[in-house]
């Protein structure tokens, strides 16, 4: 998930069977400004986060009893590639099921019936514990996640040596800005480190090949360094 602009709408993905039920949470939380998208099976639900990562939502609420697929399949599910903020809301209120959606990753559970302002307490609440945090950053075909210690290209994990990690995020950190040689070796490597800048370009060259025909998003500045930008889709 790419980071939202200022003044963008939150996007909600509602994950309910009940039809008359997921009708009017998406009209009162519609009403209360956030972007809602609906899905009224597991299946469907796993079908929005198999699409564009840009497009996937800030925060899920998720029903657990739905037949075939359920909330708690689509909550693995979604952990293997994502850490939305998910919300879990079900009729199933025993200790022994609030201890397996808790494991599974979810932020919260709230049980049915409930008030939708109460509802909509919850999702504040987490919303303003989660979206201040770094969770995952997108340049491009490139995203990372500071959480996971994890870099993606085109949705697919890079393999990368801890050096390489650490020069790209670094890179990543300082979008569209010249960097020296000796100012990765001060910040990447370390004031101590006794080695040549050619480390430097030993590192980039290996992480260019690593990101194939997005290698272009590190330019040359000869005789300084490099620069990270990123470029569009036509020039790749």
């Amino acid at each position: 998930m790419g980071d939202r602009k200022s003044g963008e709408k939150v996007r909600i993905l509602l994950v309910e069977d009940e039809e008359k039920l997921r009708g009017t949470i998406l009209e009162y939380l519609q009403l209360n400004g956030y972007l809602m998208l609906e899905a009224g099976s597991g299946a469907e639900a796993l079908r929005v986060f198999s699409g564009d990562e840009s497009e996937w939502p800030d925060l899920v609420l998720l029903d657990l009893m739905m037949p075939v697929v359920s909330g708690f399949d689509v909550l693995g599910r979604i952990r293997e590639k994502s850490d939305v903020p998910v919300i879990i809301l079900t009729a199933k209120c025993s200790e022994e099921d609030q201890l397996r959606g808790f494991s599974l990753g979810a932020d919260d559970y709230l049980v049915k019936p409930f008030l939708l302002s109460v509802l909509k307490a919850h999702i504040e609440a987490l919303l303003r514990r989660t979206r201040g945090v770094n969770r995952k950053k997108t340049y491009g075909a490139l995203s990372i996640d500071e959480k996971a210690h994890k870099i993606f290209l085109n949705g697919e994990l890079l393999l990368l040596t801890p050096r390489e990690f650490e020069v790209l995020r670094f890179f990543m950190d300082n979008e569209q800005i010249v960097l020296t040689r000796n100012r990765f070796l001060d910040e990447v490597w370390g004031i101590d480190y006794s080695g040549t800048d050619r480390s430097v370009d030993t590192i980039v060259k290996q992480i260019r090949l690593k990101l194939g025909k997005f290698g272009n998003y590190i330019d040359t500045i000869y005789g300084i360094g490099y620069r990270f930008e990123v470029k569009d889709d036509e020039d790749n």
